[in-house]
């Protein structure tokens, strides 16, 4: 009986191993994007993103699609898990580590990217000035700008301009934290690869 017990475990843990690599294989890294002479010359007077993927269960990955959306093109933020997943196919999703706001300014919904801008200016709202008075009144794009190398608008069913962004960041330390108002943050590098393969008018479920 012992034996019998003995092989059975051993058989198991055998298996589990084996789906554990299984599941292993499914994930894949892919590569940068192609960057333009602009993009190379102000990333290297930005903060550097010295821990991204560092951490192998936050790395960026292509893996199967787990989300509820399938149409190729979506884009799903996870905030509780601080991932965003750029859907491929009703297979495969481009996986990215984020930051989403602070609890108290985390929200839920669908939006539609309304307009993409590379190395965008930054307006402060009310909210940012209140925090911190004295912002000036627009932040011109750079490497220290806090949007960061990308801004990707979000807009409602009507056009509208919600006023979140998912974009790049002047604080790469802190992704994978939620510390923003809102506005779903990415390193720069993830941002570009991002707004290369998001179309204007693409669905965005923030849950």
């Amino acid at each position: 009986m012992m034996t019998s017990l003995m092989k059975f475990s051993r058989s198991a843990f055998a298996l589990g191993l084996c789906l554990a690599a299984a599941a292993c294989n499914s994930y894949s890294s892919f590569p940068d994007p192609t960057l333009s002479s602009r993009d190379v010359q102000l990333l290297a007077l930005a903060p550097k993103s010295v821990n991204r993927d560092l951490d192998p269960s936050r790395a960026r990955y292509r893996m199967p699609n787990h989300t509820a959306e399938k149409a190729p093109g979506t884009v799903v933020v996870d905030s509780a898990a601080r991932f965003l997943y750029f859907v491929e196919d009703a297979n495969t999703v481009l996986r990215y580590e984020i930051s989403p706001g602070e609890e108290v300014h985390q929200w839920t919904g669908v939006a539609f990217v309304g307009r993409k801008v590379e190395w965008p200016s930054w307006t402060p709202g009310p909210t940012a000035r209140k925090m911190v008075p004295g912002l000036p009144g627009v932040v011109q794009g750079g490497p220290e700008n806090p949007l960061g190398a990308r801004g990707i608008y979000l807009h409602d069913e009507k056009g509208r301009d919600t006023e979140y962004r998912i974009h790049g960041t002047n604080e790469p330390e802190m992704i994978g934290l939620p510390v923003s108002l809102g506005c779903i943050r990415m390193h720069n590098i993830d941002a570009i690869d991002l707004y290369n393969r998001v179309k204007v008018g693409a669905k965005v479920v923030v849950r």
